[in-house]
């Protein structure tokens, strides 16, 4: 099939690499002339990818409506916060009958607080669409180590058409009719990963990081299910997985955000230095703060990370007001 990559950030490359191992003709689009001009003469994406040799047979191009055109699937891996200006951009494009359209990034709209498949409804209008997610950095999966993941959509054959052409004997896809869940698990989670990285960078140990963790899941479960998710969702790999992976991971920019919040740096001197590179979680938790009052759920990790990067919240006493909380049993 003609594929269309719109983003080219590792996420996106590393995706636009797998397509490639399928025998698929790819075309992988970035914003940027210049330094889709200096991808071209060097093969690498240096700054998103390092390390990893761009075939020639990835189609690099700067024009969005060259890009897209006749493709069969467009995959939509910009950073949440730009989605809509490039949602805007390929409208103006000619339409290709019964495209899908396939969503990869993690993440809530700051303001409106809507998910990507809600946003990207109210610039396209009603498309083909299905969110990809699950535990997978683009590092690994760009080397070919096995990764699994789930593809959902309220279209079961778009969901089913996603699954064929992506998955191989490296990228494992399940498929899902739970977009809300998918989503939400994929973007609750990278909150979830700033705490684990405050442990880390306090130097807790391993006992608080799994006490997190698990509370989170349940956190993110409840939060989603009020929000129209599914229970079960949560326990899957766009759930617990990506939870899991993100948590622990040295290639996680949410943890490492965490870690340096653990290890007393501001926030503002945390993200000038990690430049262009986005970590999805520090916007994502003033959503979840605001949906979680919104619905009315308890959300107290949420919150915590919340006050931590928009209060000037102390480590210290953001681990004692959880550590403190009335008492409950577990289920609630």
């Amino acid at each position: 099939m003609k594929v269309t990559v719109i983003g080219d950030g590792g996420w996106g490359t590393a995706l636009a690499l797998n397509l490639l191992a399928n025998y698929h003709d790819v075309t992988l689009w970035g914003a940027f002339p210049d330094y889709l001009d200096e991808m071209r003469a060097s093969r690498k994406n240096s700054r998103f990818l390092p390390g990893v040799e761009l075939p020639l047979e990835l189609k690099l191009e700067g024009d969005l409506a060259k890009a897209v055109d006749q493709s069969e699937i467009c995959v939509f891996a910009t950073p949440t916060q730009f989605l809509r200006g490039v949602l805007k951009k390929f409208r103006d494009v000619p339409a290709f009958p019964g495209r899908v359209i396939v969503n990869v990034a993690k993440g809530i709209e700051i303001d409106s607080w809507l998910r990507i498949s809600e946003i990207i409804r109210e610039e396209l209008g009603d498309v083909r669409f299905v969110a990809l997610s699950g535990p997978s950095h683009a590092e690994e999966v760009s080397r070919r180590v096995p990764t699994l993941v789930t593809a959902a959509s309220a279209d079961p054959e778009a969901a089913k058409i996603v699954q064929q052409v992506f998955m191989n004997e490296r990228f494992r896809i399940y498929t899902s009719n739970d977009v809300v869940g998918v989503e939400l698990g994929g973007a609750l989670k990278n909150v979830m990963a700033i705490a684990a990285g405050v442990i880390d960078g306090m130097k807790l140990g391993d006992n608080p990081k799994a006490a997190m963790m698990t509370r989170g899941i349940s956190e993110m479960g409840r939060l989603g299910e009020l929000l129209g998710g599914k229970a079960a969702t949560f326990s899957g790999l766009s759930g617990i997985g990506d939870l899991i992976v993100t948590c622990t991971s040295g290639h996680s920019r949410n943890r490492h955000v965490g870690e340096e919040l653990g290890r007393g740096k501001k926030l503002a001197d945390i993200l000038k230095k990690m430049g262009m590179v986005v970590a999805e979680g520090v916007w994502t938790a003033k959503g979840a703060y605001a949906l979680s009052r919104k619905v009315g759920a308890e959300t107290p990790i949420i919150d915590e990370i919340y006050r931590l990067l928009y209060e000037d919240r102390d480590v210290t006493e953001a681990i004692q007001s959880l550590m403190t909380r009335a008492a409950k049993s577990e289920d609630q």
